[in-house]
């Protein structure tokens, strides 16, 4: 059975930084590009960072995070990481990871900017 857990969100003011962790398990997660996504209530899940399972592949972030955001992975680990800096109001979110959405999304992590 293939499960994320996403751990790392909180409250942090605007400026600061969170780093998310997701730890995969039930499927060989170093065959899979992974993805960060994020939602908002009321609005669609986007993805906003995606890190290919080739070493060579540029790793792609959605606009909105370009130059704040930074996905890595740790294939020993099973493990997909999202360093956030610079966190502004909008990136409020609950923050979940999946492998191109084909797997059963977990709970997430509630990410807060706020002053």
């Amino acid at each position: 059975q293939v499960r994320f857990v996403e751990s790392g969100g909180g409250l942090v003011q605007p400026g600061g930084s969170l780093t998310l962790s997701c730890t995969t398990s039930g499927f060989e997660f170093r065959l899979y590009t992974m993805n960060w996504y994020r939602q908002i209530p009321g609005k669609e899940r986007e993805m906003i960072a995606q890190i290919s399972r080739h070493i060579s592949h540029p790793n792609v972030y959605d606009d909105s995070v370009k130059g704040r955001f930074t996905i890595s992975r740790d294939n020993d680990k099973n493990t997909v990481y999202l360093q956030m800096n610079n966190l502004k109001i909008e990136d409020t979110a609950i923050y979940y990871c999946n492998a191109e959405r084909r797997f059963t999304w977990g709970q997430g992590t509630q990410v807060t900017v706020s002053s």
